[in-house]
This record gives C-alpha cells, structure tokens and sequence, in this order.
C-alpha cells in the first residue's frame, strides 16, 4: 500500500480510503467491523464518513448510525491511534438535522462535538465541509448550473465564518486538518486565500466524485491541486458501481445500490450505457477486472490523494483494495484515453 501525504500536513494516509456510507443501511454493524478489521490489516489506514451517513438510502431513523458503528469499532478495538479518521458536517437541506440550518460557525461546533462524541474519540483527523452552502455543480448539477445567483456579499463572509469556527476548533485539539467537498475551484482558492490573510487553518483536501464517467477534476480543478497542495479524495470510482458493469443491459442485482437508491443519484441513465460497456470491454480485452480497471486509473492521476472505496460485502472489499496493486499499461491507458474523449462526459 502506498501513501500520500494530506495536503501540507505532514498527515500521511493510504492511497486507498476506506468508505462507510452503506453501514447501517446495506450493511450490518458486524459486517461494518469485519470491513475495518480487514482494512486496516491490508495497510488501509485511511477511513473516511460523515454525520450524514448512511446514504443507501438517507433517512432520519438512520441518520449519524455509521459514525456510532465506528465509534463501537474504536471502543472494542482500540485502534484509534492506527486510524486516520475524516468525517463531514452536513449541510441545509433535511429538517432532521440541526432544523435544515445551512453551514455556519455554530452548526461547525455543534457537528463537531456530536460527532466527537458518537465517534468515541478525542479527536477528528479531518473535517470537511461536506457541500457548500451557496450552491455547486456537483451531484448531478452541472446540467442547470448557474453560479449568477450566488449572492457576491455574503459567500466570501461565509468561508471567513466557517474557516474561524474551525481554526477554534484546531486551536482547542478537536480537529487537526481541515477539507472541503463537493466544492468548485474558485471556492476551493477563497478558502485558501482567506486562511493565509487570516492566519486560519488552510484546506489540505478536497472530496469531490471522480471516476471514469465523471471526470471534472481533470481541468481547473486539476492545475489548483498541483499548485496549492490541495488533493483530491475521489468519491465514486466506480460510479455508484455502474464501472462494474453490473447495470448493464438493465440489470439491478438484489441487494445493490441500484435496486434501492433507483437511478443512483442520477447516473444511471442511458447517456452512460455505451461508454461504460467500451470501458467494461476494454479490461475484459486485457484480462483485468473492469472493477480495479477503473479503480487503478484513478490511482494514475497525479492530483489523487486517496480514492474511496465501498463495499457491502467483503468479496467486493477485497477486490477494491486489490486494485493498489494493479499497474495499466500504456496500451490500456491509451485505450482509456480514446473512450474518454469519445464519450467526455456521460453522467
């Protein structure tokens, strides 16, 4: 296993990131366990959740479950110590949590310190902001983006918020770095310019979707991590499993994320069908399995810091953090390369 370092921080986590967002939906506290037990004994040292979480489906009666199951894991293990933990705050949007409060300086405190608290720990390595409160093109936006309604006054007030309610929460030992998710590059660089003018915590990641069929990060995104030492943690690889190949021709095996969450946060559309059978293609031609396939290549990119894997079962487990140790040749990139731009942005 291999290791990056998180932005500026001395902070070094595998390259493969240990996602938790199906434990308590799709997956059992037990098998929530025996996930982390594995991991972490294949050299994953990097787990990663949210307050939100599970989202197979989100739902109040669930919501917060999976930090509690990790919380349990560190009480009956004592592996906190071996861990890099990142967790999110939410924010507006679901009158469950905080009333729908969009993100600010008490909403930080209050997240921060339930979470500590389900978390069974002291400390959080990471906190993200897990989306912005002005708005983004992520989860299926891009398509009616439109960033002219943003109001210009209040955003930046709005990250100056946010970076103070956490820098208290550094100062006090809470947290030690901060991350950003579902963000935009001109987001990403106020942040970054406002804690230098400030003195206030400086972003050390950005969690944003990234795999094959969704590949925005590649552009401006791309040349402000290379500048600025701000990494990406790609969530999605596999695209909510579509890079399997399992959905193709209309299949939704039982137990799938497709047979519970639909259309899978809109990407399940006809749109990707073609590109992802050249991709599935293509590994079957090189004797790989389209599953590491795309887990590799995102491993190639020279932004990447870790890439999120789930699982719900431990065969798909195994398979995910298998794919560190698959290398693509220059013919499979190539290959790669000739999809993508035939089909540049399906999903």
């Amino acid at each position: 296993m291999n290791f990056k370092t998180l932005g500026r921080t001395g902070i070094k986590v595998s390259q493969i990131c240990l996602g938790t967002m199906t434990w308590g939906s799709q997956n059992s506290e037990a098998e929530a366990f025996q996930q982390m037990d594995y991991a972490l004994d294949q050299g994953v040292n990097f787990f990663d959740t949210a307050e939100l979480y599970p989202t197979t489906p989100v739902s109040p009666e669930t919501y917060t479950d999976t930090e509690k199951m990790i919380g349990n894991w560190f009480e009956k293990t004592g592996n906190r110590d071996k861990v890099v933990l990142a967790t999110k705050v939410a924010g507006a949007g679901r009158p469950y949590i905080r009333n729908g409060a969009p993100i600010n300086a008490e909403t930080i405190r209050q997240a921060v310190d339930a979470s500590l608290s389900r978390l069974k720990t002291d400390y959080i390595d990471l906190y993200q902001i897990h989306w912005p409160n002005r708005g983004h093109y992520h989860f299926r936006g891009a398509w009616n983006y439109n960033p002219f309604e943003q109001d210009k006054s209040r955003t930046r007030d709005e990250i100056t918020e946010k970076l103070e309610a956490l820098g208290e929460c550094v100062k006090a030992g809470k947290i030690r770095a901060i991350g950003l998710s579902n963000e935009t590059a001109w987001g990403t660089q106020n942040f970054l310019t406002i804690a230098e003018k400030l003195g206030l915590p400086r972003v050390a990641t950005v969690q944003n979707e990234y795999s094959l069929l969704y590949r925005t990060f590649d552009l401006d995104l791309a040349e402000l991590s290379h500048h600025e030492d701000v990494g990406l943690l790609a969530y999605s690889p596999l695209a909510a499993g579509i890079l399997s190949g399992k959905y193709l021709d209309g299949g939704k095996p039982a137990g799938s994320r497709g047979s519970i969450n639909g259309d899978l946060g809109g990407r399940l559309v006809p749109h990707q069908e073609p590109v992802t059978r050249a991709y599935v293609g293509l590994a079957r031609r090189h004797d790989l399995d389209p599953t590491q396939m795309a887990l590799a290549f995102c491993l190639t990119r020279p932004f990447m810091t870790s890439v999120i894997i789930g699982a719900t079962s431990m065969e798909q487990l195994k398979l995910n953090i298998g794919a560190a140790d698959v290398v693509l040749s220059d013919e499979v990139m190539k290959g790669i390369f000739d999809i993508h731009r035939q089909y540049p942005m399906p999903i």
